[in-house]
């Protein structure tokens, strides 16, 4: 998915939240839209607003999550504390509930989701789905998207024809729901999020091979313009024989 990129190791999650919530809600006086995976991203996203409600740099502005998967999700990672991984467990020392925080509110009902449509505070509104490709986020995009003032922030991996990928090729309109749009809102990823490993991660995976040794190594995942770039940087590693395979071939292992 990332054979040709790096995260951003040097702007910690938190940090990078920080940045575009000053920089859209405080600055501009908009609404920072946050499509985000219902399991895992938006529990990550919740933690790292709590990580500065702790330290007190959470601006004291309005957030929401508005996605009926996302609030069953984290009540049920709630339930389980036992298996959180050490430094959660530090955190529940002193905070009893690592994804909460003071101006979080839990938006559950279609009529209380319509009416963040008509909330004119700067605000962060968290929905799914994550490549903005279907659920309440994609409303809430094309009620944006027009206003310069907001910010569609996109916080994981997007398939390029999604409305997600789409949008961060920047284009100057965009069809939602069959109706064109001017895209005057700015548009951002945090790249710091994503699950996927980016080059320098499967280098690693595969440096406990002997590039000399290995027959044929091949390539069946990611876009095909990255999946190039990947195999240029594993060629120039000594692995001589790098495949991608098309769509339904079949090769022997021997």
């Amino acid at each position: 998915t990332y054979g040709n990129s790096l995260h951003d190791e040097q702007n910690p999650t938190p940090d990078a939240l920080l940045k575009w919530i000053e920089h859209t809600c405080i600055s501009k006086k908009g609404k920072l839209i946050m499509p985000a995976f219902s399991v895992g991203r938006t529990q990550e996203i919740l933690y790292a607003l709590n990580q500065l409600e702790l330290e007190n740099r959470l601006p004291p502005i309005a957030y929401f999550v508005d996605s009926p998967l996302s609030l069953k999700a984290t009540a049920i990672i709630k339930s389980y504390p036992q298996y959180f991984n050490e430094r959660i467990q530090k955190v529940l020392l002193n905070d009893d509930d690592p994804f909460s925080f003071k101006g979080l509110q839990l938006i559950e009902s279609v009529e209380e989701s319509k009416n963040l449509n008509y909330y004119k505070e700067p605000c962060v509104i968290i929905s799914a789905s994550g490549m903005a490709e279907a659920g309440r986020v994609k409303h809430h995009i094309s009620n944006s998207i027009e206003n310069s003032r907001n910010t569609i922030l996109l916080t994981g991996y997007c398939e390029p024809n999604s409305l997600g990928g789409r949008l961060l090729q920047h284009p100057k309109e965009v069809s939602i729901f069959g109706q064109h749009h001017e895209v005057n809102a700015e548009v951002g990823q945090l790249r710091s999020m994503s699950a996927h490993g980016d080059y320098e991660d499967l280098c690693h995976f595969l440096a406990c091979q002997d590039a000399s040794a290995v027959k044929k190594l091949f390539l069946v995942h990611g876009e095909y313009e990255v999946q190039l770039d990947f195999r240029q940087r594993l060629v120039r590693k000594g692995f001589t024989d790098v495949e991608i395979p098309e769509q339904h071939s079949e090769w022997e292992l021997q």
